[in-house]
């Protein structure tokens, strides 16, 4: 496993569409291991591939809110249903110094492969059907940016002690 450095918004990268994972083979395995190491190292309850410059349709999540959930790993995710509407203040790795309200849909379902190879489906509802949004947005080249209400900087540490 390996950290790897997180592209951030500006970065032509960030803007493509992913390619499917056509080949469950040691680099895709190893490429989630260092996905997964980069998200937890950075603080982020999401990942996506191109965030870390590779163009597949690969996320990881850990919300750290769904009991027995842990982390998400997930190859070629697909949203196949859409419920209700929530708007949440979001985030993202790849946008360090914002953070803006975006409105999403409050469940999802979502089908994808795990590392083994195998079709999984995710019903998810709250936080992780929006973490879920956002880390797919990001394989088609969207950021929550482009999605947001309203966009403000993030408050910074000290800000945050002060007020506490």
């Amino acid at each position: 496993m390996a950290k790897r450095k997180i592209l951030v918004a500006g970065n032509p990268m960030l803007r493509k569409r992913s390619e499917e994972v056509d080949k469950l083979d040691k680099k895709t395995l190893r490429l989630l291991s260092d996905m997964a190491e980069t998200m937890y190292a950075a603080d982020g309850v999401g990942l996506a591939a191109p965030q870390i410059g590779v163009l597949k349709r690969m996320v990881v999540i850990d919300t750290g809110e769904e009991e027995g959930m842990g982390l998400l790993e997930f190859i070629n995710p697909v949203i196949t249903k859409k419920e209700g509407s929530i708007t949440m203040c979001e985030g993202c790795l790849s946008v360090p110094d914002y953070e803006g309200e975006v409105e999403r849909a409050e469940k999802v379902e979502c089908t994808f492969f795990d590392r083994r190879g195998k079709q999984m489906l995710l019903e998810a509802e709250g936080i992780l059907a929006v973490a879920v949004q956002h880390e797919i947005d990001h394989l088609d080249g969207v950021l929550f940016i482009d999605k947001a209400s309203a966009i403000l900087p993030k408050p910074k540490e000290e800000e945050v002690k002060e007020t506490l």
